[in-house]
Parts: structure tokens; C-alpha cells; sequence
């Protein structure tokens, strides 16, 4: 999680190394009860619902949702918040790092 001083948003990125996600495919992630991998059935894990919701609450708070990918080298989630003026400060954010 980063906040520079002066800014208006926090922003947390996860990343990994995975299989990624192509280009069709991303275009298609925030849609409710879409998946990637339509050979997986509920009972595997996911309906297909939670970047959709992620990005639903961030919108609804000012803020913002993406993924970047590319195939066979891994993803980048990106959440931005925005922060209330007098809220926080990026001394308090740094402290809640795990």
C-alpha cells in the first residue's frame, strides 16, 4: 500500500507470476459471473463475481479497479482509494502494512 504526501488516492497493487490473462480474456473480467476458465465449475471455486464486486465498491468510493496481464509471465491487480482530506496520512498507512 503507497500514499504520497499530497495525493489523493491510496493504492495497493498486488502482483504475481501465474499463467496471466490474455488480452480477449481481460476485456471480460469485471463482468458478473464471468470466469476465465470456463472449465471450472462452481464447486472448484468462484461464481464469477468477485472483480466485479471489487470494482463496484472501489467506484462507489471515489476510487478504481484494474488488472494488467500478459500471458505466461503473470497479473498486476490495482486498487486506488480515495483518501478524505484529515483521514489518514501516509505514516498511518504505512504502519497497517503487514
Amino acid at each position: 500500500m503507497s500514499q504520497n504526501m499530497g495525493e489523493r488516492f491510496a493504492t495497493a497493487m498486488v502482483k504475481d507470476t501465474g499463467i496471466g490473462i490474455s488480452k480477449v480474456e481481460l476485456s471480460h473480467i469485471f463482468e458478473r459471473f464471468y470466469r476465465v476458465d470456463q472449465a471450472r465449475s462452481r464447486e472448484q471455486g468462484g461464481a464469477g463475481l468477485g472483480l466485479a464486486i471489487g470494482r463496484w465498491i472501489a467506484e462507489a468510493h471515489g476510487g478504481m479497479l484494474s488488472m494488467e496481464s500478459t500471458p505466461d509471465k503473470g497479473s498486476v491487480c490495482t486498487v486506488r482509494l480515495l483518501v478524505l482530506p484529515g483521514s489518514s496520512d501516509a505514516n498511518e498507512l504505512r504502519q497497517s502494512d503487514p
